[in-house]
């Protein structure tokens, strides 16, 4: 492990982190500095002055993203500030270039007031095409994504969320073709009611599943619970939630599926027997999931899924993002709707043609992953 860390520790420092920023032409004599830069560079910045829109015909504005974080929430580490949420966004910078050939730029920004911070990036946004919130706590996330959607000319996408949402409805729709019940009939209790549990929330009963229960660390999330926030309460009352008081182990009975979005260990073998026959688990906590993927299956799981890589069907945003950015771009939609999402789901859990308990969803490098999600984008633009 010692030298496993010294081996990370060198390769970050070797270049100042795994990015950097790649000219696309040569600049080797008069004429090229004349093209690229004065005296070539005033009439495009004359034409722009009266026409801002071409920036994305002419400048790096018209293909760069921004990953933006405040290190409020970062996964498995919680509030560690912007400095340390830099190594986060870069590394998803990074996949974007390698994976899909998307230009990003990771920016952190102070934990600054909801207005201030939506402030920020509307007045950065004019240099960039599109915007990739990261790690952002709840539920000002959610204020923060809602205001910039409708502020913005350009597509404003929380991973946390829309990508969440996106991978966990594609590996549903595999795993209930396993267990051989009807997608839509299926029983869901979701555990983790911050951004990813109530993104995933709302997608699935966009989507038609209509039998969703949300809980979190007081049980069962009813809508006139002040423990919890308007966002939480406002789903609940969506959703229907008519339980009171409820535990989590009370809510999990009879249940189809298991969504924990959550924390470790927080679900028992008890709690697997006392599902539905061929009961679901995606325990998707990160880096112990809610129940040891051995304990589920000995209980009776039927399919179990993790967001870990040292298990089968591991259901990760890396499967969402670089594709559906690079088919927002190539299509210039302005927007992801829950209807984009759910038609990005259905894509991503096609490339698995016959499901099985093991492989419910694609891996991470398997061919396709990219060019599927990025094509099913662009053909909704159509």
């Amino acid at each position: 492990m010692a030298d496993q860390l010294d081996d990370v520790l060198k390769l970050h420092a070797l270049h100042n982190g795994v990015l950097g920023i790649e000219s696309e032409m040569a600049v080797k004599n008069r004429s090229d500095l004349g093209k690229a830069y004065t005296p070539g560079v005033a009439t495009i910045s004359k034409m722009l002055a009266k026409d801002p829109s071409l920036r994305d015909h002419y400048t790096l504005s018209g293909k760069l993203v921004a990953v933006v974080s405040d290190g409020s929430a970062v996964l498995g580490l919680g509030n560690i500030g912007p400095a340390g949420a830099l190594p986060v966004i870069e590394g998803k910078s990074l996949l974007y270039k390698d994976l899909a050939g998307v230009n990003a730029l990771p920016l952190s920004v102070a934990q600054v007031s909801t207005d201030e911070f939506v402030s920020t990036i509307k007045n950065i946004a004019g240099s960039f095409a599109g915007i990739h919130l990261e790690d952002i706590a709840a539920p000002r996330c959610f204020e923060i994504e809602d205001r910039l959607s409708k502020e913005l000319n350009i597509p404003v996408y929380h991973d946390d969320q829309e990508g969440t949402a996106i991978v966990v409805m594609a590996g549903l729709l595999n795993a209930a073709k396993v267990v051989n019940k009807p997608f839509n009939d299926l029983h869901i209790l979701i555990n983790g009611a911050g951004a990813s549990g109530i993104a995933v929330a709302r997608l699935l009963f966009a989507a038609g599943v209509k039998h969703i229960t949300l809980a979190d660390i007081h049980g069962v999330v009813t809508p006139d619970d002040d423990r919890y926030n308007k966002f939480q309460r406002g789903l609940a009352r969506e959703l229907g939630t008519q339980t009171t008081g409820a535990t989590l182990q009370e809510g999990i009975k009879g249940q189809d599926v298991f969504v924990g979005l959550s924390d470790a260990n927080v679900l028992t073998g008890d709690d697997v027997r006392n599902m539905a026959d061929q009961p679901i688990i995606f325990g998707l906590a990160n880096p112990v999931p809610e129940i040891d993927p051995a304990v589920a299956k000995e209980a009776g799981a039927a399919v179990i899924a993790t967001g870990s890589s040292q298990y089968p069907n591991q259901v990760n945003n890396i499967l969402v993002f670089p594709g559906l950015y690079k088919g927002l771009l190539a299509s210039g939609l302005k927007h992801v709707t829950f209807v984009l999402e759910a038609t990005t789901a259905k894509a991503l859990a096609s490339l698995v043609e016959h499901p099985t308990a093991d492989h419910i969803v694609p891996g991470v490098f398997d061919d396709g992953v990219v060019q599927t999600v990025a094509k099913a984008v662009v053909d909704f633009a159509k």
